[in-house]
């Protein structure tokens, strides 16, 4: 006994309907999922951005303290202009990071010059820029600790089998970390 053309007919249309239903529930949840993780990468990269650009200013304060008192320190003080600038323009997690080392650097030699000038270390003023200075280095650290963790995860979820067969499909690629 054979059955109808119809119901094997059904069975078969039904079983691809389903299919494709929880095939295309797999493919938005997945997008949703990969969109959601980049806005957190974005995000975490403003996070430590605001961070950096509140650094600069701190160290722009910090320069115009030192020249009152280091006028001949010239060359430091057009490093740590350099430096600034660079941050400023750069693009990406990447440059950033360059960006912050070459600052970090010369905010080494500016307070190496510090060193030199006893009556600068004493003021208020001088103590306070450098207390928030400390405090906005701990955030730059947890920020960045928390934005590489944020693009591990984006990148286990782009990079791994079957996610990265939607990640390719719309075009989600891998983030770099922010390496200091």
């Amino acid at each position: 006994m054979t059955l109808p053309v119809s119901l094997t007919t059904f069975n078969v249309l039904g079983t691809i309907s389903l299919f494709l239903f929880f095939l295309l529930i797999y493919l938005w949840s997945t997008y949703n999922e990969l969109v959601t993780k980049k806005n957190r990468v974005r995000t975490d990269f403003a996070d430590i951005d605001v961070q950096l650009k509140r650094r600069a200013s701190l160290i722009d304060n910090l320069v115009d303290t030192v020249k009152a008192y280091a006028k001949h320190e010239e060359e430091t003080f057009e490093n740590v202009a350099r430096a600034r600038s660079a941050l400023e323009s750069s693009r990406g997690a990447r440059q950033t990071a360059e960006a912050e080392n070459a600052l970090t650097q010369t905010l080494r030699s500016l307070f190496a010059v510090v060193e030199n000038y006893p009556k600068l270390q004493a003021s208020e003023n001088f103590q306070q820029l450098r207390t928030d200075l400390k405090e906005t280095e701990n955030s730059i650290a947890h920020y960045r600790e928390e934005y590489n963790q944020t693009v591990l995860s984006y990148n286990n979820l782009v990079q791994t089998f079957p996610n990265l067969l939607v990640a390719g499909l719309f075009r989600f690629e891998s983030e770099e970390l922010f390496q200091a």
